[in-house]
């Protein structure tokens, strides 16, 4: 059943999207990553190498770090008050900007473009099977470590 809202108890809740505090914590957390993907980009060595590896690393960490953190989050509690709160101003905006679709969209045409159409196939292909399984390994490193720290009543070696 929906949440009832605390002004019209008889009306939901704005889903979550709409609340402007929310939309608050996806914008600031958008700039942050953003920011770090420009400064990643701009830092990269190009050279004369064809493949988009800044792009690639980034989304391919993105992944990772977003495994870790919904990993993280999920086995600590339900998703309320500040684990909604990190998952929505992390998760969603810095990991959701510092990822990037646009660009490996844009970088996969323009690889068609330059007459590497294989190529193409292959990062943007390459791209989500690496991004699955950087986001598997974030989760599963999270969960080694929990798991150790279960072992050893609460603390890590």
């Amino acid at each position: 059943m929906p949440a009832r809202s605390a002004v019209a108890p008889d009306l939901p809740a704005r889903p979550l999207h709409l609340q402007p505090r929310w939309m608050l914590l996806v914008f600031l957390g958008g700039a942050v990553g953003a920011l770090a993907r420009f400064v990643i980009s701009s830092v990269a060595v190009r050279g004369e190498q064809a493949f988009p590896w800044a792009t690639f690393g980034t989304n391919v960490a993105g992944a990772f770090a977003l495994g870790m953190l919904l990993e993280g989050l999920s086995g600590n509690g339900a998703d309320v008050g500040a684990r909604r709160a990190i998952r929505i101003g992390v998760g969603t905006g810095v990991l959701g900007a510092f990822t990037t679709y646009s660009a490996l969209a844009g970088e996969s045409a323009l690889l068609v473009r330059e007459g590497a159409p294989a190529l193409a196939v292959g990062y943007a292909v390459g791209s989500a099977l690496a991004g699955l399984v950087a986001a598997a390994a974030g989760m599963a490193a999270v969960a080694v470590v929990a798991r150790r720290q279960h072992l050893h009543g609460g603390r890590d070696r």
